[in-house]
């Protein structure tokens, strides 16, 4: 198993011409993805709250989330991203993949599209 690297665009949701090309880390095991806050502040992107996040040591860190527009693979999601800070990674976590309807292979190292099922409970419940 190696590290994989995806570039996606990003883009301010509510100023679509504010977009860069952002190269992520795939973290299948983050929940959210993150990005410099500075960048995210060259987009434009305000905070819109603040989060307690866990460390893999358990040390709890506080982190601004926002929103942005993510596009890859044809695919393109409003997404929560966590203002990242000195020495925090630029991670492309799963909420985003699944946000745009994607999901990682760990053992190809591969981005592929993610079935998307739809249950019809109408048959159970008549």
């Amino acid at each position: 198993m190696g590290l994989t690297n995806i570039e996606a665009n990003v883009e301010n949701p509510l100023d679509p011409q504010r977009r860069a090309a952002v190269t992520f880390l795939v973290d299948s095991g983050a929940v959210y993805s993150v990005m410099p806050a500075a960048e995210l502040e060259k987009l434009g992107i305000q905070p819109s709250g603040q989060r307690t996040f866990f460390l893999a040591n358990g040390q709890p860190v506080k982190r601004r989330i926002g929103e942005v527009r993510f596009t890859f693979q044809g695919q393109s999601a409003t997404c929560v991203v966590l203002f990242g800070e000195a020495g925090d990674s630029t991670l492309l976590g799963v909420t985003t993949l699944e946000n745009l309807g994607l999901i990682f292979d760990p053992m190809r190292q591969k981005i592929l599209s993610l079935p998307m099922l739809l249950a019809d409970v109408r048959k159970y419940l008549l």
